[in-house]
């Protein structure tokens, strides 16, 4: 367990980025929301979830959205497993102001995102410290880090800025989301000699069992709302060092993923949202403009692939 200010958290195992349910009009849809939030609790053994992520469309939503939707996680899921909220701002103002709203709501932690600011190379070390210290200095909540690949508007961060938002007190783990293995490594190696314990969480959907074997602590990652229970299976198998088991499951889930995560990754969200379609989790899958509906060509891909696995389809 870490301690940081008045909270406690454990990051590890297999914690979801979860969707957000839209009507046709491209509004939030509460009541496929609480019945998307009543189905994932039925998994033990997760270990959280991350609203208002990437996943989730944080970026396509209004501070009210955000707020409204971290709000009804908190009471429909009740104390059952962590809560980690996605704080997707522009700017350290709006990123304070947005951090003692998600506190005050009850999220266990904060997920920080990468901002346009960030954006050109070399990037200093001193703007992403001032942003991320400037939140600490805000909440009393853990925050983690999120290093994310630029085709999806993030940023890799070097070993001096690595080392520097380490430093941070509230700074308790990060999710690593560049879908580069070498960065992978390198990353984990200048945490885990950083001189504190940083929990690594993979966000690298491509490559998820070879980054518990690696050394992950868990993974938070959008692919975790799909295969649910595989993936917990997954990663009780690596713990207990049944390789064998692990490598088995993986086979499995395999396929799915390479659909779900196929060129353009941008898509993804809208594949996500037509599997939980698909077999009967939710309503709808519209994902909010200029976000793309799924094509009918990956429609039939994502329908085989969940097929394949065993799924009995609603729809």
């Amino acid at each position: 367990m870490k301690e940081t200010g008045m909270r406690k958290i454990k990051l590890e195992g297999i914690i979801p980025a979860v969707v957000t349910p839209m009507k046709s009009d491209f509004s939030i849809d509460f009541v496929q929301l609480k019945n998307y939030i009543n189905w994932i609790k039925n998994f033990d053994g997760l270990g959280g979830v991350a609203v208002n992520m990437d996943t989730g469309e944080g970026i396509h939503l209004s501070r009210d959205e955000k707020m409204k939707i971290l709000e009804t996680w908190v009471e429909n899921v009740n104390g059952k497993f962590p809560i980690l909220c996605g704080l997707t701002t522009r700017y350290t103002k709006e990123a304070v102001d947005e951090a003692k709203l998600i506190e005050k709501i009850g999220a266990d932690a904060i997920v920080v995102f990468p901002i346009p600011a960030y954006a050109g190379n070399p990037l200093p070390s001193e703007i992403p410290y001032r942003y991320h210290k400037s939140i600490s200095d805000a909440v009393d909540l853990p925050l983690v880090l999120f290093q994310l690949q630029p085709s999806l508007s993030g940023v890799f961060y070097d070993d001096e800025t690595l080392l520097r938002l380490v430093s941070i007190k509230n700074v308790i783990g990060i999710k690593e989301a560049s879908a580069d293995a070498l960065k992978f490594v390198q990353t984990m190696s200048v945490l885990r000699n950083s001189g504190r314990k940083i929990s690594i969480l993979t966000g690298n959907d491509d490559f998820i069992l070879e980054s518990f074997i690696l050394g992950a602590d868990g993974a938070l990652i959008g692919f975790g709302t799909i295969a649910v229970a595989e993936q917990i299976e997954m990663f009780k198998a690596v713990k207990e060092r049944n390789y064998d088991r692990a490598f088995e499951i993986y086979s499995k889930i395999k396929p799915l993923e390479e659909v779900i995560f196929s060129p353009p990754v941008r898509d993804y969200r809208a594949r996500v949202k037509e599997a939980l379609r698909m077999i009967g989790v939710l309503k709808t899958s519209f994902v909010r403009p200029p976000l793309l509906p799924v094509s009918n060509r990956d429609k039939e891909k994502i329908k085989k692939a969940l097929k394949n696995l065993g799924y009995k389809l609603k729809n």
